[in-house]
């Protein structure tokens, strides 16, 4: 999917919302549980009820990795499904990947050619040659990670080096890096006052912000310092969504955290 055909969803959707697919079975409901697979159809549920409040999902493939092959085979499934029947839908593997370069290609390989995610996340402290074969793949995007909403983003992410913060330097190096078009940054939204820094060096990029919900991020706060003309902003809630209700109605109560979200983000895109 094209930088385009995902600014022109936001707008029609009036959305700018991603979906975090976290699956941990000891959360879902218990007659799931029964079926013979439980994650696919926990994911399959929350998929139909909120497509139209959402442009994105994640799911984070620890979550499946997890759960060994049937874990794996579930997130095929799913990303399979959301490409059949939700083709618009931006697409996202929390991977979290980065490799010398024959491996990162390999990588890339996985998420993009054979389960055909539209991007995914990846570590830049391997440097150059570990994101490039990410960046090689066509209408695709890499989205690196530069200052995330952990507390242990303290530890170096802000660290000065050369008196500046470690991740200016991540974001300024970027830049240069062959085929850098295709790049968007994870920043946590529990960083939303760094975010006017962050605009100074990357101005028009994409920002994957997860942390709102239920680590406490201000959706305000990121849209106020984070937005650009195009938004240029993915804000991602996972548990706050999807684990709404334990009970049958799971999928309706994430239905309505969603709506919440998105009503929100109306509010801010019409004003």
């Amino acid at each position: 999917m094209t930088t385009e055909q995902l600014i022109e969803n936001i707008k029609k959707k009036k959305s700018f919302l991603c979906i975090g697919l976290d699956v941990d079975l000891n959360k879902i409901p218990n007659y799931l549980l029964e079926k013979e697979d439980p994650i696919f159809e926990f994911n399959k549920a929350i998929i139909d009820a909120t497509h139209h409040l959402c442009v994105a999902y994640k799911p984070n493939t620890a979550f499946y990795e997890a759960y060994g092959i049937k874990g794996w085979q579930a997130l095929e499934k799913t990303i399979k499904y959301l490409n059949r029947h939700y083709p618009e839908i931006y697409t996202i593997a929390d991977a979290k990947r980065g490799d010398i370069g024959n491996t990162s290609t390999m990588y890339a390989k996985a998420f993009f050619e054979d389960l055909g995610f539209d991007s995914v996340t990846v570590a830049p402290y391997m440097g150059k040659d570990s994101v490039e074969p990410f960046l090689a793949f066509e209408d695709k995007h890499t989205i690196l990670l530069a200052l995330t909403s952990n507390k242990g983003a303290f530890d170096f992410q802000t660290k000065a080096v050369d008196g500046k913060e470690l991740y200016k330097h991540v974001l300024e190096t970027s830049k240069t890096w062959e085929n850098s078009k295709n790049l968007m940054y994870v920043v946590g939204a529990t960083k939303a006052e760094y975010l006017a820094d962050i605009r100074q060096i990357i101005p028009n990029s994409f920002l994957l912000v997860p942390g709102v919900g239920a680590q406490g991020g201000n959706l305000k706060d990121v849209c106020k310092y984070g937005m650009t003309d195009t938004v240029g902003l993915l804000i991602n809630s996972s548990r706050g969504i999807i684990y709404a209700s334990q009970g049958n109605d799971f999928a309706e109560a994430a239905a309505k955290k969603a709506k919440d979200l998105q009503s929100q983000m109306q509010k801010i895109l019409e004003s």
